[in-house]
């Protein structure tokens, strides 16, 4: 996958630079407008005067991890099928931001304990959930391959149904381990600086939390990412990383959500560093360790609402901004349209 070509990156800018209002005074909405521009341009082989992004989707990849027996969490395993079935219902945040948004959703079992037999949920299994990646590798090489494989061809089935704006969310008890795990494992940062309170434990639980997470980072700091994700990853993350390559390798932008959301990202950039190119950073979470990671990917995230839910909630609450930094470089009046002198 070639990077971006900047050739439309001028006429981008000279496009933006001519609506009705002084040069830079929308800010960040301009630099949105500008990397979605810069993403259709390319998409189209010349200039995007408008910016398409139809059929906003948000998939929510759901899977357990083994690390949860070990009380890393206020929720035992059982809850992630809960709450995937609350998915299915209606009645998670999620759906109240997708409807609120009008933003499609889809919902993915990657190998969750205690499976749901609903006509709507899509199943991509990789197992009933991770080994205790405190102890072992949390999964195979054959179902990380199997679970990049998942994510690619879902997002690509997504894509060719329409969707021109893609979002990651995730859910599963004890994942905020396996993410911290993950980002120490491929960082310079000590385990103590990527782990949090998650769904909020006990100090007690916390300290237990980055001793466990330590044993898993040990087994794999420094190795290259595929071996770090069997090592330490979970099903629905590994699915996200496939998910994030297919978005680059179709050339579609993806509002990336939270601290798991973008452990995932920061993955798939480890994998092909173009990704970076089609991410535009929701929101700044709650949860410690995404500080350091945004500062990884030097990122500027639209909002910080200090949420740490997961789901895709807060990339689905970028999507109004997102909207209207569309809207502007779509119908905005320039200058010379509106008969203003400057």
């Amino acid at each position: 996958m070639p990077l971006l070509d900047q050739c439309y990156s001028d006429a981008i800018w000279h496009q933006i630079n001519q609506k009705t209002k002084p040069v830079g005074a929308l800010g960040e909405l301009e630099k949105v407008a500008h990397q979605l521009a810069l993403i259709q341009s390319n998409q189209q082989g010349k200039l995007a005067r408008t910016i398409n992004i139809d059929n906003p989707t948000v998939i929510v990849f759901a899977g357990d991890h083994g690390i949860a027996d070990e009380g890393v969490s206020i929720a035992p395993s059982a809850v992630t099928q809960q709450m995937v079935l609350n998915f299915l219902a209606g009645g998670a945040a999620i759906n109240c931001f997708c409807r609120a948004n009008s933003v499609d959703l889809k919902v993915v079992d990657c190998g969750i304990l205690l499976p749901v037999d609903e006509p709507d949920l899509i199943v991509q299994r990789l197992g009933e959930r991770t080994n205790n990646l405190a102890r072992q590798a949390a999964m195979t090489p054959q179902q990380l391959s199997d679970g990049l494989a998942f994510g690619q061809n879902l997002t690509q089935q997504v894509i060719d149904s329409g969707c021109r704006l893609l979002m990651f969310g995730e859910m599963g008890i004890a994942n905020t381990s396996s993410a911290s795990a993950i980002l120490a494992a491929l960082t310079e940062l000590d385990v103590e600086q990527c782990v949090g309170l998650g769904t909020g434990i006990s100090p007690e639980q916390l300290a237990k939390k980055v001793t466990l997470i330590s044993q898993g980072v040990a087994r794999c700091k420094g190795r290259d990412v595929h071996t770090v994700l069997a090592e330490v990853g979970g099903f629905e993350i590994v699915q996200m990383v496939g998910a994030y390559l297919a978005a680059a390798q179709n050339q579609t932008p993806v509002v990336v959500d939270g601290f798991i959301a973008s452990v995932a990202a920061f993955a798939a950039c480890k994998i092909n560093p173009h990704c970076r190119q089609f991410m535009i950073f929701a929101h700044r979470s709650h949860e410690s360790g995404h500080k350091h990671l945004l500062q990884c990917m030097e990122a500027a995230p639209l909002l910080d609402l200090s949420l740490r839910l997961g789901e895709g909630t807060g990339a689905v609450l970028a999507v109004p901004i997102i909207r209207a930094a569309a809207e502007f470089y779509n119908n905005m009046a320039s200058f010379e349209q509106a008969g203003v002198e400057v």
